[in-house]
């Protein structure tokens, strides 16, 4: 009974959604050629990238740019030509939300000189895939947390937090509160059936939970839509001393945080 209310909760609020796409096996699918992805301004410093996988969040800092994702593997030049598009800055740093190849298939592209940052429970699910085996385990990220981690600070504050179990066990929800934006990773990937990855640590049953304890979003009427794997803005009001969103009926574009996609 416990069960099916929680579930039930999870299902109503639609708070927590994943694009209905399978997470596993993607290498191979899709029109060959050149990889092509598209970049979306969220504001001045933080960009949307699409395609090949997860969505990446670019995010420009006086030191460099902080990379959210890096997509399915061979996908690294694409996000690179799309952030020279809008900045010259290095990448200096690249935080994996979770574990899965589409949204850590690039890391190895950047170099071991990138820093690389995750919550903990994704850097042992990690050392597990054959992507990070031998010498490419450089390549895993080094820097992690277990409940809440702060990058830089004033303008350049990235606030990361895991709120427990959900798509894995080790999802990260990337915070930046100047401007009031989130990249939710997978945890919340669209306003679709939730996808939950047993074999890495995810659970339906901790789902609404996770979902209670970490945020309360509403999709905003007339959100704008941006288009691979279901992408959303959605409103967004600031964090109270739990980390929580609150509910906000308005805002600006700024004000939204966007979903990573899955």
């Amino acid at each position: 009974m416990k069960r099916g209310i929680v579930l039930g909760v999870l299902l109503a609020t639609g708070g927590i959604s994943l694009a209905a796409t399978g997470f596993q096996g993607r290498e191979g699918r899709g029109p060959q050629g050149p990889n092509v992805a598209e970049i979306e301004k969220v504001n001045d410093r933080l960009y949307m990238i699409t395609g090949g996988g997860g969505n990446t969040a670019a995010f420009i800092t006086d030191a460099g740019v902080v990379l959210v994702d890096t997509k399915l593997a061979n996908w690294g030049q694409a996000i690179l030509d799309k952030v020279k598009s809008v900045t010259n800055k290095p990448i200096t740093t690249i935080i994996n939300t979770h574990t899965h190849g589409d949204h850590n298939g690039s890391n190895e592209f950047f170099g071991a000189s990138v820093e690389f940052v995750a919550q903990e429970n994704t850097k042992t699910n990690m050392e597990k895939m054959d992507a990070f085996k031998g010498d490419k385990s450089v390549f895993i990220p080094k820097k992690t947390f277990k409940d809440k981690l702060t990058l830089g600070k004033g303008a350049d504050q990235i606030d990361l937090y895991y709120f427990g179990r959900a798509h894995t066990n080790g999802d990260a929800w990337v915070v930046f509160p100047a401007l009031r934006a989130m990249h939710s990773g997978d945890a919340f990937a669209g306003k679709t059936t939730p996808i939950i990855d047993a074999n890495n640590g995810g659970s339906a049953v901790d789902y609404g939970k996770t979902s209670s304890m970490q945020t309360v979003m509403t999709t905003k009427s007339g959100a704008e839509k941006y288009h691979g794997f279901g992408a959303l803005y959605y409103t967004y009001q600031g964090l109270n001393a739990r980390g929580e969103c609150r509910r906000a009926d308005s805002g600006s574009r700024s004000d939204r945080p966007f979903s990573s996609g899955e």
